[in-house]
């Protein structure tokens, strides 16, 4: 950069600031001459809750509710191969998916993306949380990189070290808050709303396992799993320490003939049946019918 240059940034720049500051309606006081003059910045109110998604189905809020995630979005494709991406894919998994459970009725459904949008990893279970809800499936699909022949699906629930982690960090963000998965932890000590957490946090962990079962048996046959087809891991996603939750792998974009049948309308139909077979079964449970 030239000395020239250097110079015309160096008075440039005050000018540049305020310009912006004026566009933007900033409040900020200008001494001139001895007076003030004031540009203004309407704000939002403080503690505006952002925009949860919409909730369809049954209006009455005693019946369960699911809120689907479609993994990533946006400017985060996921898995890429020959053209095809994670984010259409699970998208259209997450769509049949709310479809078939709305035409089943019974169940209210949300999901946390219906288009192309990006969210942060940390608001998605954020998002079921908010919303209350019963159970919440993140779809996802899997990578092999440079490995042949790798396909069928895989189920993920969060490890006993990060559900653990997990419990910890929420009972010391939230030792006053009311209620966590129907248990009371307002006005306790420290201590007692920590181990409140890990209770409510165990029992997370048992629905959700035993969810990943539904998902198994009710497929077999029907969908192709991968030989190791339940897993537990230290994903973000899943994290919620009141919500019991899955994350499925659909499969594999890497196997070429995988991708096709996940993109095809009988791949999106098989998996939308089956999870809603398991989904209902899961609730039936739940409600001791």
């Amino acid at each position: 950069m030239s000395l020239r240059t250097q110079i015309w940034l160096i008075f440039l720049a005050p000018l540049i600031l305020v310009g912006a500051l004026y566009a933007f309606g900033l409040t900020i006081p200008v001494p001139h001459l001895g007076r003030d003059y004031v540009l203004r910045l309407a704000l939002p109110e403080a503690g505006d809750p952002v925009d949860l998604p919409e909730i369809s189905g049954p209006q009455d809020r005693s019946r369960p509710l699911v809120v689907i995630d479609a993994g990533h979005g946006g400017k985060d494709p996921g898995a890429v191969q020959d053209g095809v991406r994670e984010k259409d894919i699970v998208l259209g998994l997450a769509k049949a998916l709310k479809s078939e459970l709305l035409q089943a009725g019974g169940i209210r459904v949300a999901m946390t993306r219906e288009d192309d949008t990006f969210l942060v990893l940390q608001e998605r279970p954020e998002i079921a949380r908010r919303l209350g809800a019963d159970l919440f499936v993140s779809i996802h699909a899997d990578s092999a990189g440079d490995v042949s022949g790798v396909s069928g699906a895989s189920i993920y629930t969060l490890s006993r070290e990060a559900s653990s982690e997990a419990a910890a960090r929420f009972a010391e963000r939230e030792n006053d808050a009311d209620r966590l998965n129907g248990v009371s932890v307002e006005g306790q000590s420290e201590a007692i709303s920590s181990i409140l957490v890990q209770l409510s946090q165990r029992r997370v962990q048992q629905n959700s396992s035993e969810f990943s079962q539904l998902v198994v048996r009710e497929g077999d046959g029907t969908l192709s799993f991968h030989p190791q087809t339940r897993r537990s891991a230290e994903l973000a996603v899943l994290r919620a320490p009141d919500v019991p939750a899955i994350l499925y792998e659909a499969g594999y974009i890497t196997n070429p003939e995988e991708a096709r049948a996940l993109a095809s309308e009988e791949g999106r139909e098989n998996f939308a049946r089956i999870m809603t077979r398991a989904i209902r079964i899961y609730f039936a449970r739940q409600s001791g019918a």
